[in-house]
């Protein structure tokens, strides 16, 4: 009898419109591990020529985490992959003004760590009066990862800050925070 209530359930899965079964619309697709570089984790920008104390510092800002979603791409094209970075920020006391703007990537990688894709985006805090630490979301992006489902979510998403060969020595200095 069992047998019988899994090839219904598989004659139903089979038909559906537009060449997409029921069955795929309705499945949770899998997701590629998304992960944030620990050596661009972090963000310490400081005043040009102010040296690396704290009275020099401008900023320091972490990407603190991210929401993420995936879904199956329209007509079997890969994943679609909806990310939203966090992000956490202090404002340093050389700060000039309320508002500090950085730029962080997203990398799509293979299992050998090349790089499939790679964009950068522009994050922007404000600082309220008063105030010296926030929290901010990024912006919502769309990644697509193309291939078979299977193997899309083979690849890898890699977060972080773009930086300088300074900030970025810094980081490696003072280790994953």
């Amino acid at each position: 009898m069992a047998a019988i209530g899994v090839a219904v359930l598989l004659l139903a899965a089979c038909s559906g419109s537009g060449g997409t079964s029921s069955a795929l619309q309705n499945a949770t697709a899998p997701c590629p591990r998304i992960a944030i570089l620990a050596d661009a984790a972090d963000l310490t920008r400081f005043h040009p020529g102010g040296g690396q104390d704290l009275t020099a510092m401008e900023l320091n800002a972490s990407l603190s985490g991210f929401q993420a979603k995936c879904d199956y791409a329209p007509r079997q094209a890969g994943l679609d992959v909806t990310l939203t970075p966090n992000f956490n920020a202090e404002r340093g006391p050389a700060a000039q003004g309320r508002t500090s703007q950085f730029p962080y990537m997203v990398a799509v990688v293979d299992n050998e760590n090349h790089i499939l894709s790679r964009a950068t985006y522009n994050m922007q805090v404000e600082f309220p009066p008063n105030v010296s630490r926030t929290r901010s979301e990024g912006e919502e992006l769309s990644i697509r990862i193309p291939g078979q489902p299977q193997a899309a979510a083979q690849r890898r998403i890699l977060l972080g800050f773009v930086l300088s060969p300074d900030e970025l020595a810094l980081n490696r200095r003072r280790g994953p925070r």
